[in-house]
């Protein structure tokens, strides 16, 4: 029996196979539980926005600015960070990574105004771009490239999956029986808990010989990423024809050629081009951006859905996304498996084409609540497939590198995590916001029909992708 059959043959729970070291386990206790944390903090705060609105004093259409200073931040920043991380170390970035969410959440629970809510929010965001890189460059390389790693990345994916969907419904909980503040407020002592632990459990890691931040790649590709979000949240809440929201994207891909320019000019790059031109990095971001962008979209749709076609309340379409939960816990444990029989690049097309199975037959959701069972159905199934994509995707865009590149590699990843969460919901609410207008207005009825249009063009991304990724990704050999 080869290594690969050997640890994939095991049980489900990484901390029983018995290639893993007990300092190993504490490693990734520390990190999942971290990676767990700031996924709960993305949807964490959307159902309570408008109680926050009212009680900080924000104005309805000042609101979105709640997501959006976290979401700008939490993109733009990521690959800066990851690359960071690789430089000054990994284990210090987390930390403080970690402390400033302890202190961004605590001001935020406590905030009495939007301007320290707001800046909060940006704590957050950039917490989560420093955080986020780190611990999944912690990962990798704590972990040897082969089945283990791809059984812990696997765990990682699906907590993190399974954090936004708990996410929505710890925050409709907190708020309905508590407060919104405690949305914030419960981050404090995980982050504690996680700072006084790390230095003890985690190991330093960095190269020996240190080489100069690349600065002109680090401001242009920041200013890029933020402008790109900047303008797909614009978009999400405005409408493409809104200048401020095609204009900061036109800007986001100039500053991004001009990125590209500089990369290949300076002596030592933020990223180097010739990680770019490799298959195994560009077409393994490419399949995350996808499948971040149809699940998350998809998320947004049926909860229009939900509220606005079956008359559920914000807790209620929160709680009907357990199933989709669950689903994603089971993809994340099932895909090393999968990937240890099929290899990276079938267990990827594979995920896609079952997501696409799951996602069409959505199309057929009506106005009566007997829907439910056909929407829970098709969610987990759709959920489990996505996971084993995603999982697929970060094993691919992560092996094949040294050590010294993978805060580098995990910053990609992330950043095609982040943007495609960012990018899914404005796309497909622009589609069905189209429908609902074409229709002449939003009733029960239109909103059907134009999540229904949205359904298709999130099923046919899932097709191209398995298409594309057939086509054209070439994974790195993974080591023996």
């Amino acid at each position: 029996m080869s290594r690969v059959e050997q640890v994939t043959s095991a049980a489900g729970s990484v901390p029983a196979s018995p290639s893993i070291t007990s300092r190993q386990r504490l490693t990734l206790l520390l990190l999942l539980s971290a990676s767990f944390t700031l996924a709960v903090d993305f949807s964490i705060l959307n159902v309570a926005l408008p109680r926050i609105g009212s009680a900080v004093g924000f104005s309805l259409e000042n609101l979105q600015w709640i997501a959006t200073a976290f979401a700008l931040c939490a993109a733009g920043f990521t690959l800066l960070f990851g690359r960071v991380a690789d430089l000054f170390g990994r284990r210090r970035l987390f930390l403080v990574g970690m402390a400033l969410l302890g202190i961004g959440s605590l001001a935020g629970g406590l905030a009495t105004d939007p301007a320290l809510l707001l800046s909060a929010r940006v704590a957050q965001g950039l917490a989560t771009a420093a955080v986020t890189p780190a611990a999944l460059s912690l990962l990798t390389t704590s972990f040897p490239e082969g089945a283990l790693r791809d059984k812990v990345l696997g765990l990682n994916g699906a907590l993190m999956a399974a954090g936004f969907t708990t996410g929505a419904i710890l925050g409709g909980v907190l708020t309905d029986v508590l407060s919104w503040r405690w949305a914030f407020f419960i981050n404090v002592p995980v982050a504690a808990i996680v700072l006084v632990l790390a230095p003890t459990v985690l190991a330093e890691s960095r190269p020996e010989q240190r080489p100069k931040l690349d600065l002109p790649g680090a401001i242009t590709v920041t200013l890029s990423l933020l402008a790109i979000v900047f303008g797909l949240t614009t978009a999400g809440e405005q409408g493409w024809a809104d200048p401020l929201a095609w204009g900061p994207l036109a800007a986001g891909v100039v500053l991004l050629v001009v990125f590209w320019a500089i990369e290949k000019r300076v002596s030592a790059p933020l990223v180097p081009t010739s990680i770019l031109k490799r298959r195994s990095i560009g077409w393994g971001n490419f399949a995350g951006l996808l499948a971040f962008i149809t699940e998350t979209s998809l998320v947004f749709l049926l909860t229009l859905y939900l509220q606005k076609v079956l008359g559920y309340t914000p807790l209620g379409a929160g709680l009907s996304f357990a199933v989709l939960g669950a689903g994603t816990v089971i993809g994340g444990i099932v895909a090393p498996k999968i990937i240890g029989k099929l290899g990276n690049k079938k267990t990827v097309i594979t995920g896609f084409l079952v997501q696409a199975a799951a996602t069409l037959p959505l199309v057929l959701l009506g106005s009566s609540r007997a829907s439910i069972a056909l929407l829970l159905v098709a969610t987990f199934v759709g959920g489990v497939a996505n996971l084993i994509a995603i999982v697929g995707f970060m094993v691919t865009a992560t092996s094949g590198l040294p050590d010294a590149e993978q805060g580098m590699a995990t910053g990609l990843a992330t950043m095609s995590q982040q943007v495609g969460i960012t990018m899914g919901i404005p796309i497909m609410s622009a589609i069905a916001t189209a429908r609902v207008h074409a229709l002449g207005g939003e009733t029960p009825a239109t909103v059907l029909s134009g999540v229904t249009t949205a359904i298709y063009v999130n099923t046919a991304l899932c097709l191209v992708a398995a298409v594309l990724i057939a086509l054209f990704l070439r994974p790195a050999k993974q080591v023996a």
